[in-house]
């Protein structure tokens, strides 16, 4: 189960390309004002004045863990909610946040000659193809493409640290204290840290976009693709979707630092939670205890 949330899974028509960093671009639109409009951020994003004293037996395996009302924004319960640690590839749902806001779904995306260096694990984009937005944000969200991340980032930034500052800035207007990035893919672990509770107010607000949520609910995506490849499937590594009823989203993450991480929403009677869990051995099975307990107590 480890091994699938690791992976995830990628097959193409074609043996995949080789992976080695990207430089991309997107293609200008003449008259298009392309510049990020940042939304301003609810007063108060999680509140933890109600959370419900409870001790799990046996206990979760999580280094640290939350779940929340996403309506309302309601700690339900917390386990050393704002100890930073390393979050991965949750680190994609700040970089999916951002580049939502600037880049269409049609919008294309030509990917520059000094492409695919980008660490594992990556869906092998090649020099010089053109890329549909909308195709980047699936292979980013559900097989955690850090190339994708990186292309989406330099389309939407026009370069890696501009967006990397964006991200930063995000954080600090969304009053995410734990918080602080140093890619768009989370594939570098030094100095790219986050809490439970700050990924909880993260995934909080990105679900309020409707675009965030339709991807990150999709188990699979079957897509077209310019010659040699032809066609591509992407396998959201979020298994606990069709596994646990409601489960609607969201992310998961891992390097060897950060341990397993998990992002996951899931919807019963109208109410929407949100747990996180952060360096998680058995994230499944605890995500799984925390939003039964969730919704007994929410």
């Amino acid at each position: 189960m480890l091994a699938a949330a690791i992976a995830g899974a990628w097959v193409g028509t074609h043996r995949p390309q080789a992976a080695t960093l990207s430089a991309l671009s997107r293609e200008p639109l003449p008259g298009v004002d392309r510049t990020p409009v940042a939304s301003p951020p609810p007063a108060r994003l999680l509140f933890a004045d109600h959370a419900v004293r409870h001790t799990f037996t046996p206990a979760l395996t999580a280094a640290s863990a939350i779940v929340v009302d996403a309506g309302t924004g309601r700690v339900i319960w917390s386990l050393h909610p704002h100890e930073r640690r390393r979050i991965a590839s949750l680190t994609k749902i700040m970089t999916a946040l951002i580049a939502l806001r600037s880049l269409a779904p049609h919008d294309v995306v030509t990917v520059d000659k000094s492409a695919p260096r980008v660490p594992l694990v990556r869906e092998g984009l090649r020099a010089g193809e053109r890329v549909q937005a909308w195709k980047l944000f699936y292979s980013m969200l559900l097989y955690s493409g850090n190339d994708d991340a990186l292309a989406l980032a330099i389309a939407a930034g026009g370069d890696k640290w501009a967006f990397v500052r964006e991200m930063n800035d995000e954080a600090v207007l969304l009053g995410l204290h734990d918080t602080h990035f140093i890619s768009p893919s989370g594939v570098v672990d030094r100095d790219n840290y986050s809490s439970a509770w700050d990924v909880a107010a993260l995934t909080r607000v990105a679900l309020r976009n409707e675009r965030f949520r339709a991807i990150v609910r999709t188990k699979i995506e079957r897509v077209s693709w310019a010659a040699p490849t032809y066609a591509k499937v992407y396998v959201n590594n979020n298994l606990m979707l069709g596994r646990y009823p409601g489960a609607d989203g969201v992310k998961t993450g891992y390097t060897h630092k950060s341990g397993p991480c998990l992002a996951v929403s899931a919807t019963r009677h109208g109410r929407t939670l949100v747990a996180v869990l952060l360096d998680a051995p058995n994230m499944y099975v605890d995500a799984t205890r925390l939003l039964n307990f969730g919704f007994a107590h929410s």
